[in-house]
């Protein structure tokens, strides 16, 4: 079981809430010094709609995950409607950051490095779905949700919409859509493409995938023409031509 820190504990792990590394759509994330210069990621939670006993199993859950392609939970804070996840910090930022070509400049990896980048995602998401004693589906795989260590090495991170079930069921029901626009699986949207399993995640991996070869996003609205502002499209169109 991960470790449970207090409110106090957090107020000095983030220097007073001022070191903020970013804000994502469940809360704010911020970086902690330990000692001997380990560093720590700290992610308040807002909106949580998780019952205390709720937020406690799931980081019992979540505690228990160990993989070199998933990021550790380390410890976690849960206090009236405050809740804080803290794990291990990724000092190379997402993969987001690093993808996307900037006009007139090389791709920043080689195509040796982006491959084991998508492998080591792939075994990640892989190790979710197969190789514990409950299916986890992320529900929100993009390329800012894949993490990078010091060594580049990719890290799956973000369950804020991950749902849990058992392994021998094939396909899941949800109350609510889940996922970010460009990267969900049809089915998410409507229930007439097919029923929810592990393969809606599959889905949003494979858009990773796209965006990852083609070096933008899937959706551009700036593009110069309108046939490439979605980039599935444009990418299906000359597989047609072709």
């Amino acid at each position: 079981m991960p470790k449970r820190y207090s409110y106090n504990d957090l107020m000095a792990m983030t220097n007073h809430f001022k070191d903020q590394l970013g804000e994502g759509g469940f809360g704010f994330v911020y970086k902690w010094h330990l000692s001997r210069g380990f560093l720590i990621a700290v992610k308040m939670l807002k909106n949580t709609k998780f019952s205390a006993q709720e937020f406690i199993n799931e980081v019992s859950t979540i505690g228990r995950i160990h993989h070199a392609n998933v990021v550790q939970l380390l410890g976690f804070f849960s206090k009236g409607s405050y809740r804080a996840f803290v794990y291990e910090y990724m000092p190379n930022g997402s993969l987001e950051k690093h993808i996307f070509l900037k006009e007139g400049k090389a791709q920043p990896f080689a195509w040796e490095k982006l491959l084991k980048i998508v492998l080591g995602t792939a075994r990640g998401i892989e190790y979710l779905h197969c190789r514990y004693d409950v299916c986890i589906l992320d529900f929100n795989i993009k390329p800012h949700n894949v993490l990078l260590d010091q060594n580049f090495v990719p890290k799956v991170a973000d369950f804020g919409l991950a749902k849990f079930y058992p392994k021998e069921y094939n396909a899941m029901s949800i109350s609510t859509t889940r996922g970010t626009l460009g990267y969900m699986a049809p089915e998410l949207i409507s229930r007439n493409f097919g029923a929810i399993s592990s393969k809606s995640d599959v889905y949003s991996f494979g858009m990773l995938l796209l965006e990852m070869a083609g070096g933008r996003k899937n959706v551009d609205a700036n593009a110069k023409s309108s046939s490439k502002v979605y980039f599935p499209s444009w990418v299906y169109d000359h597989l047609e031509v072709e």
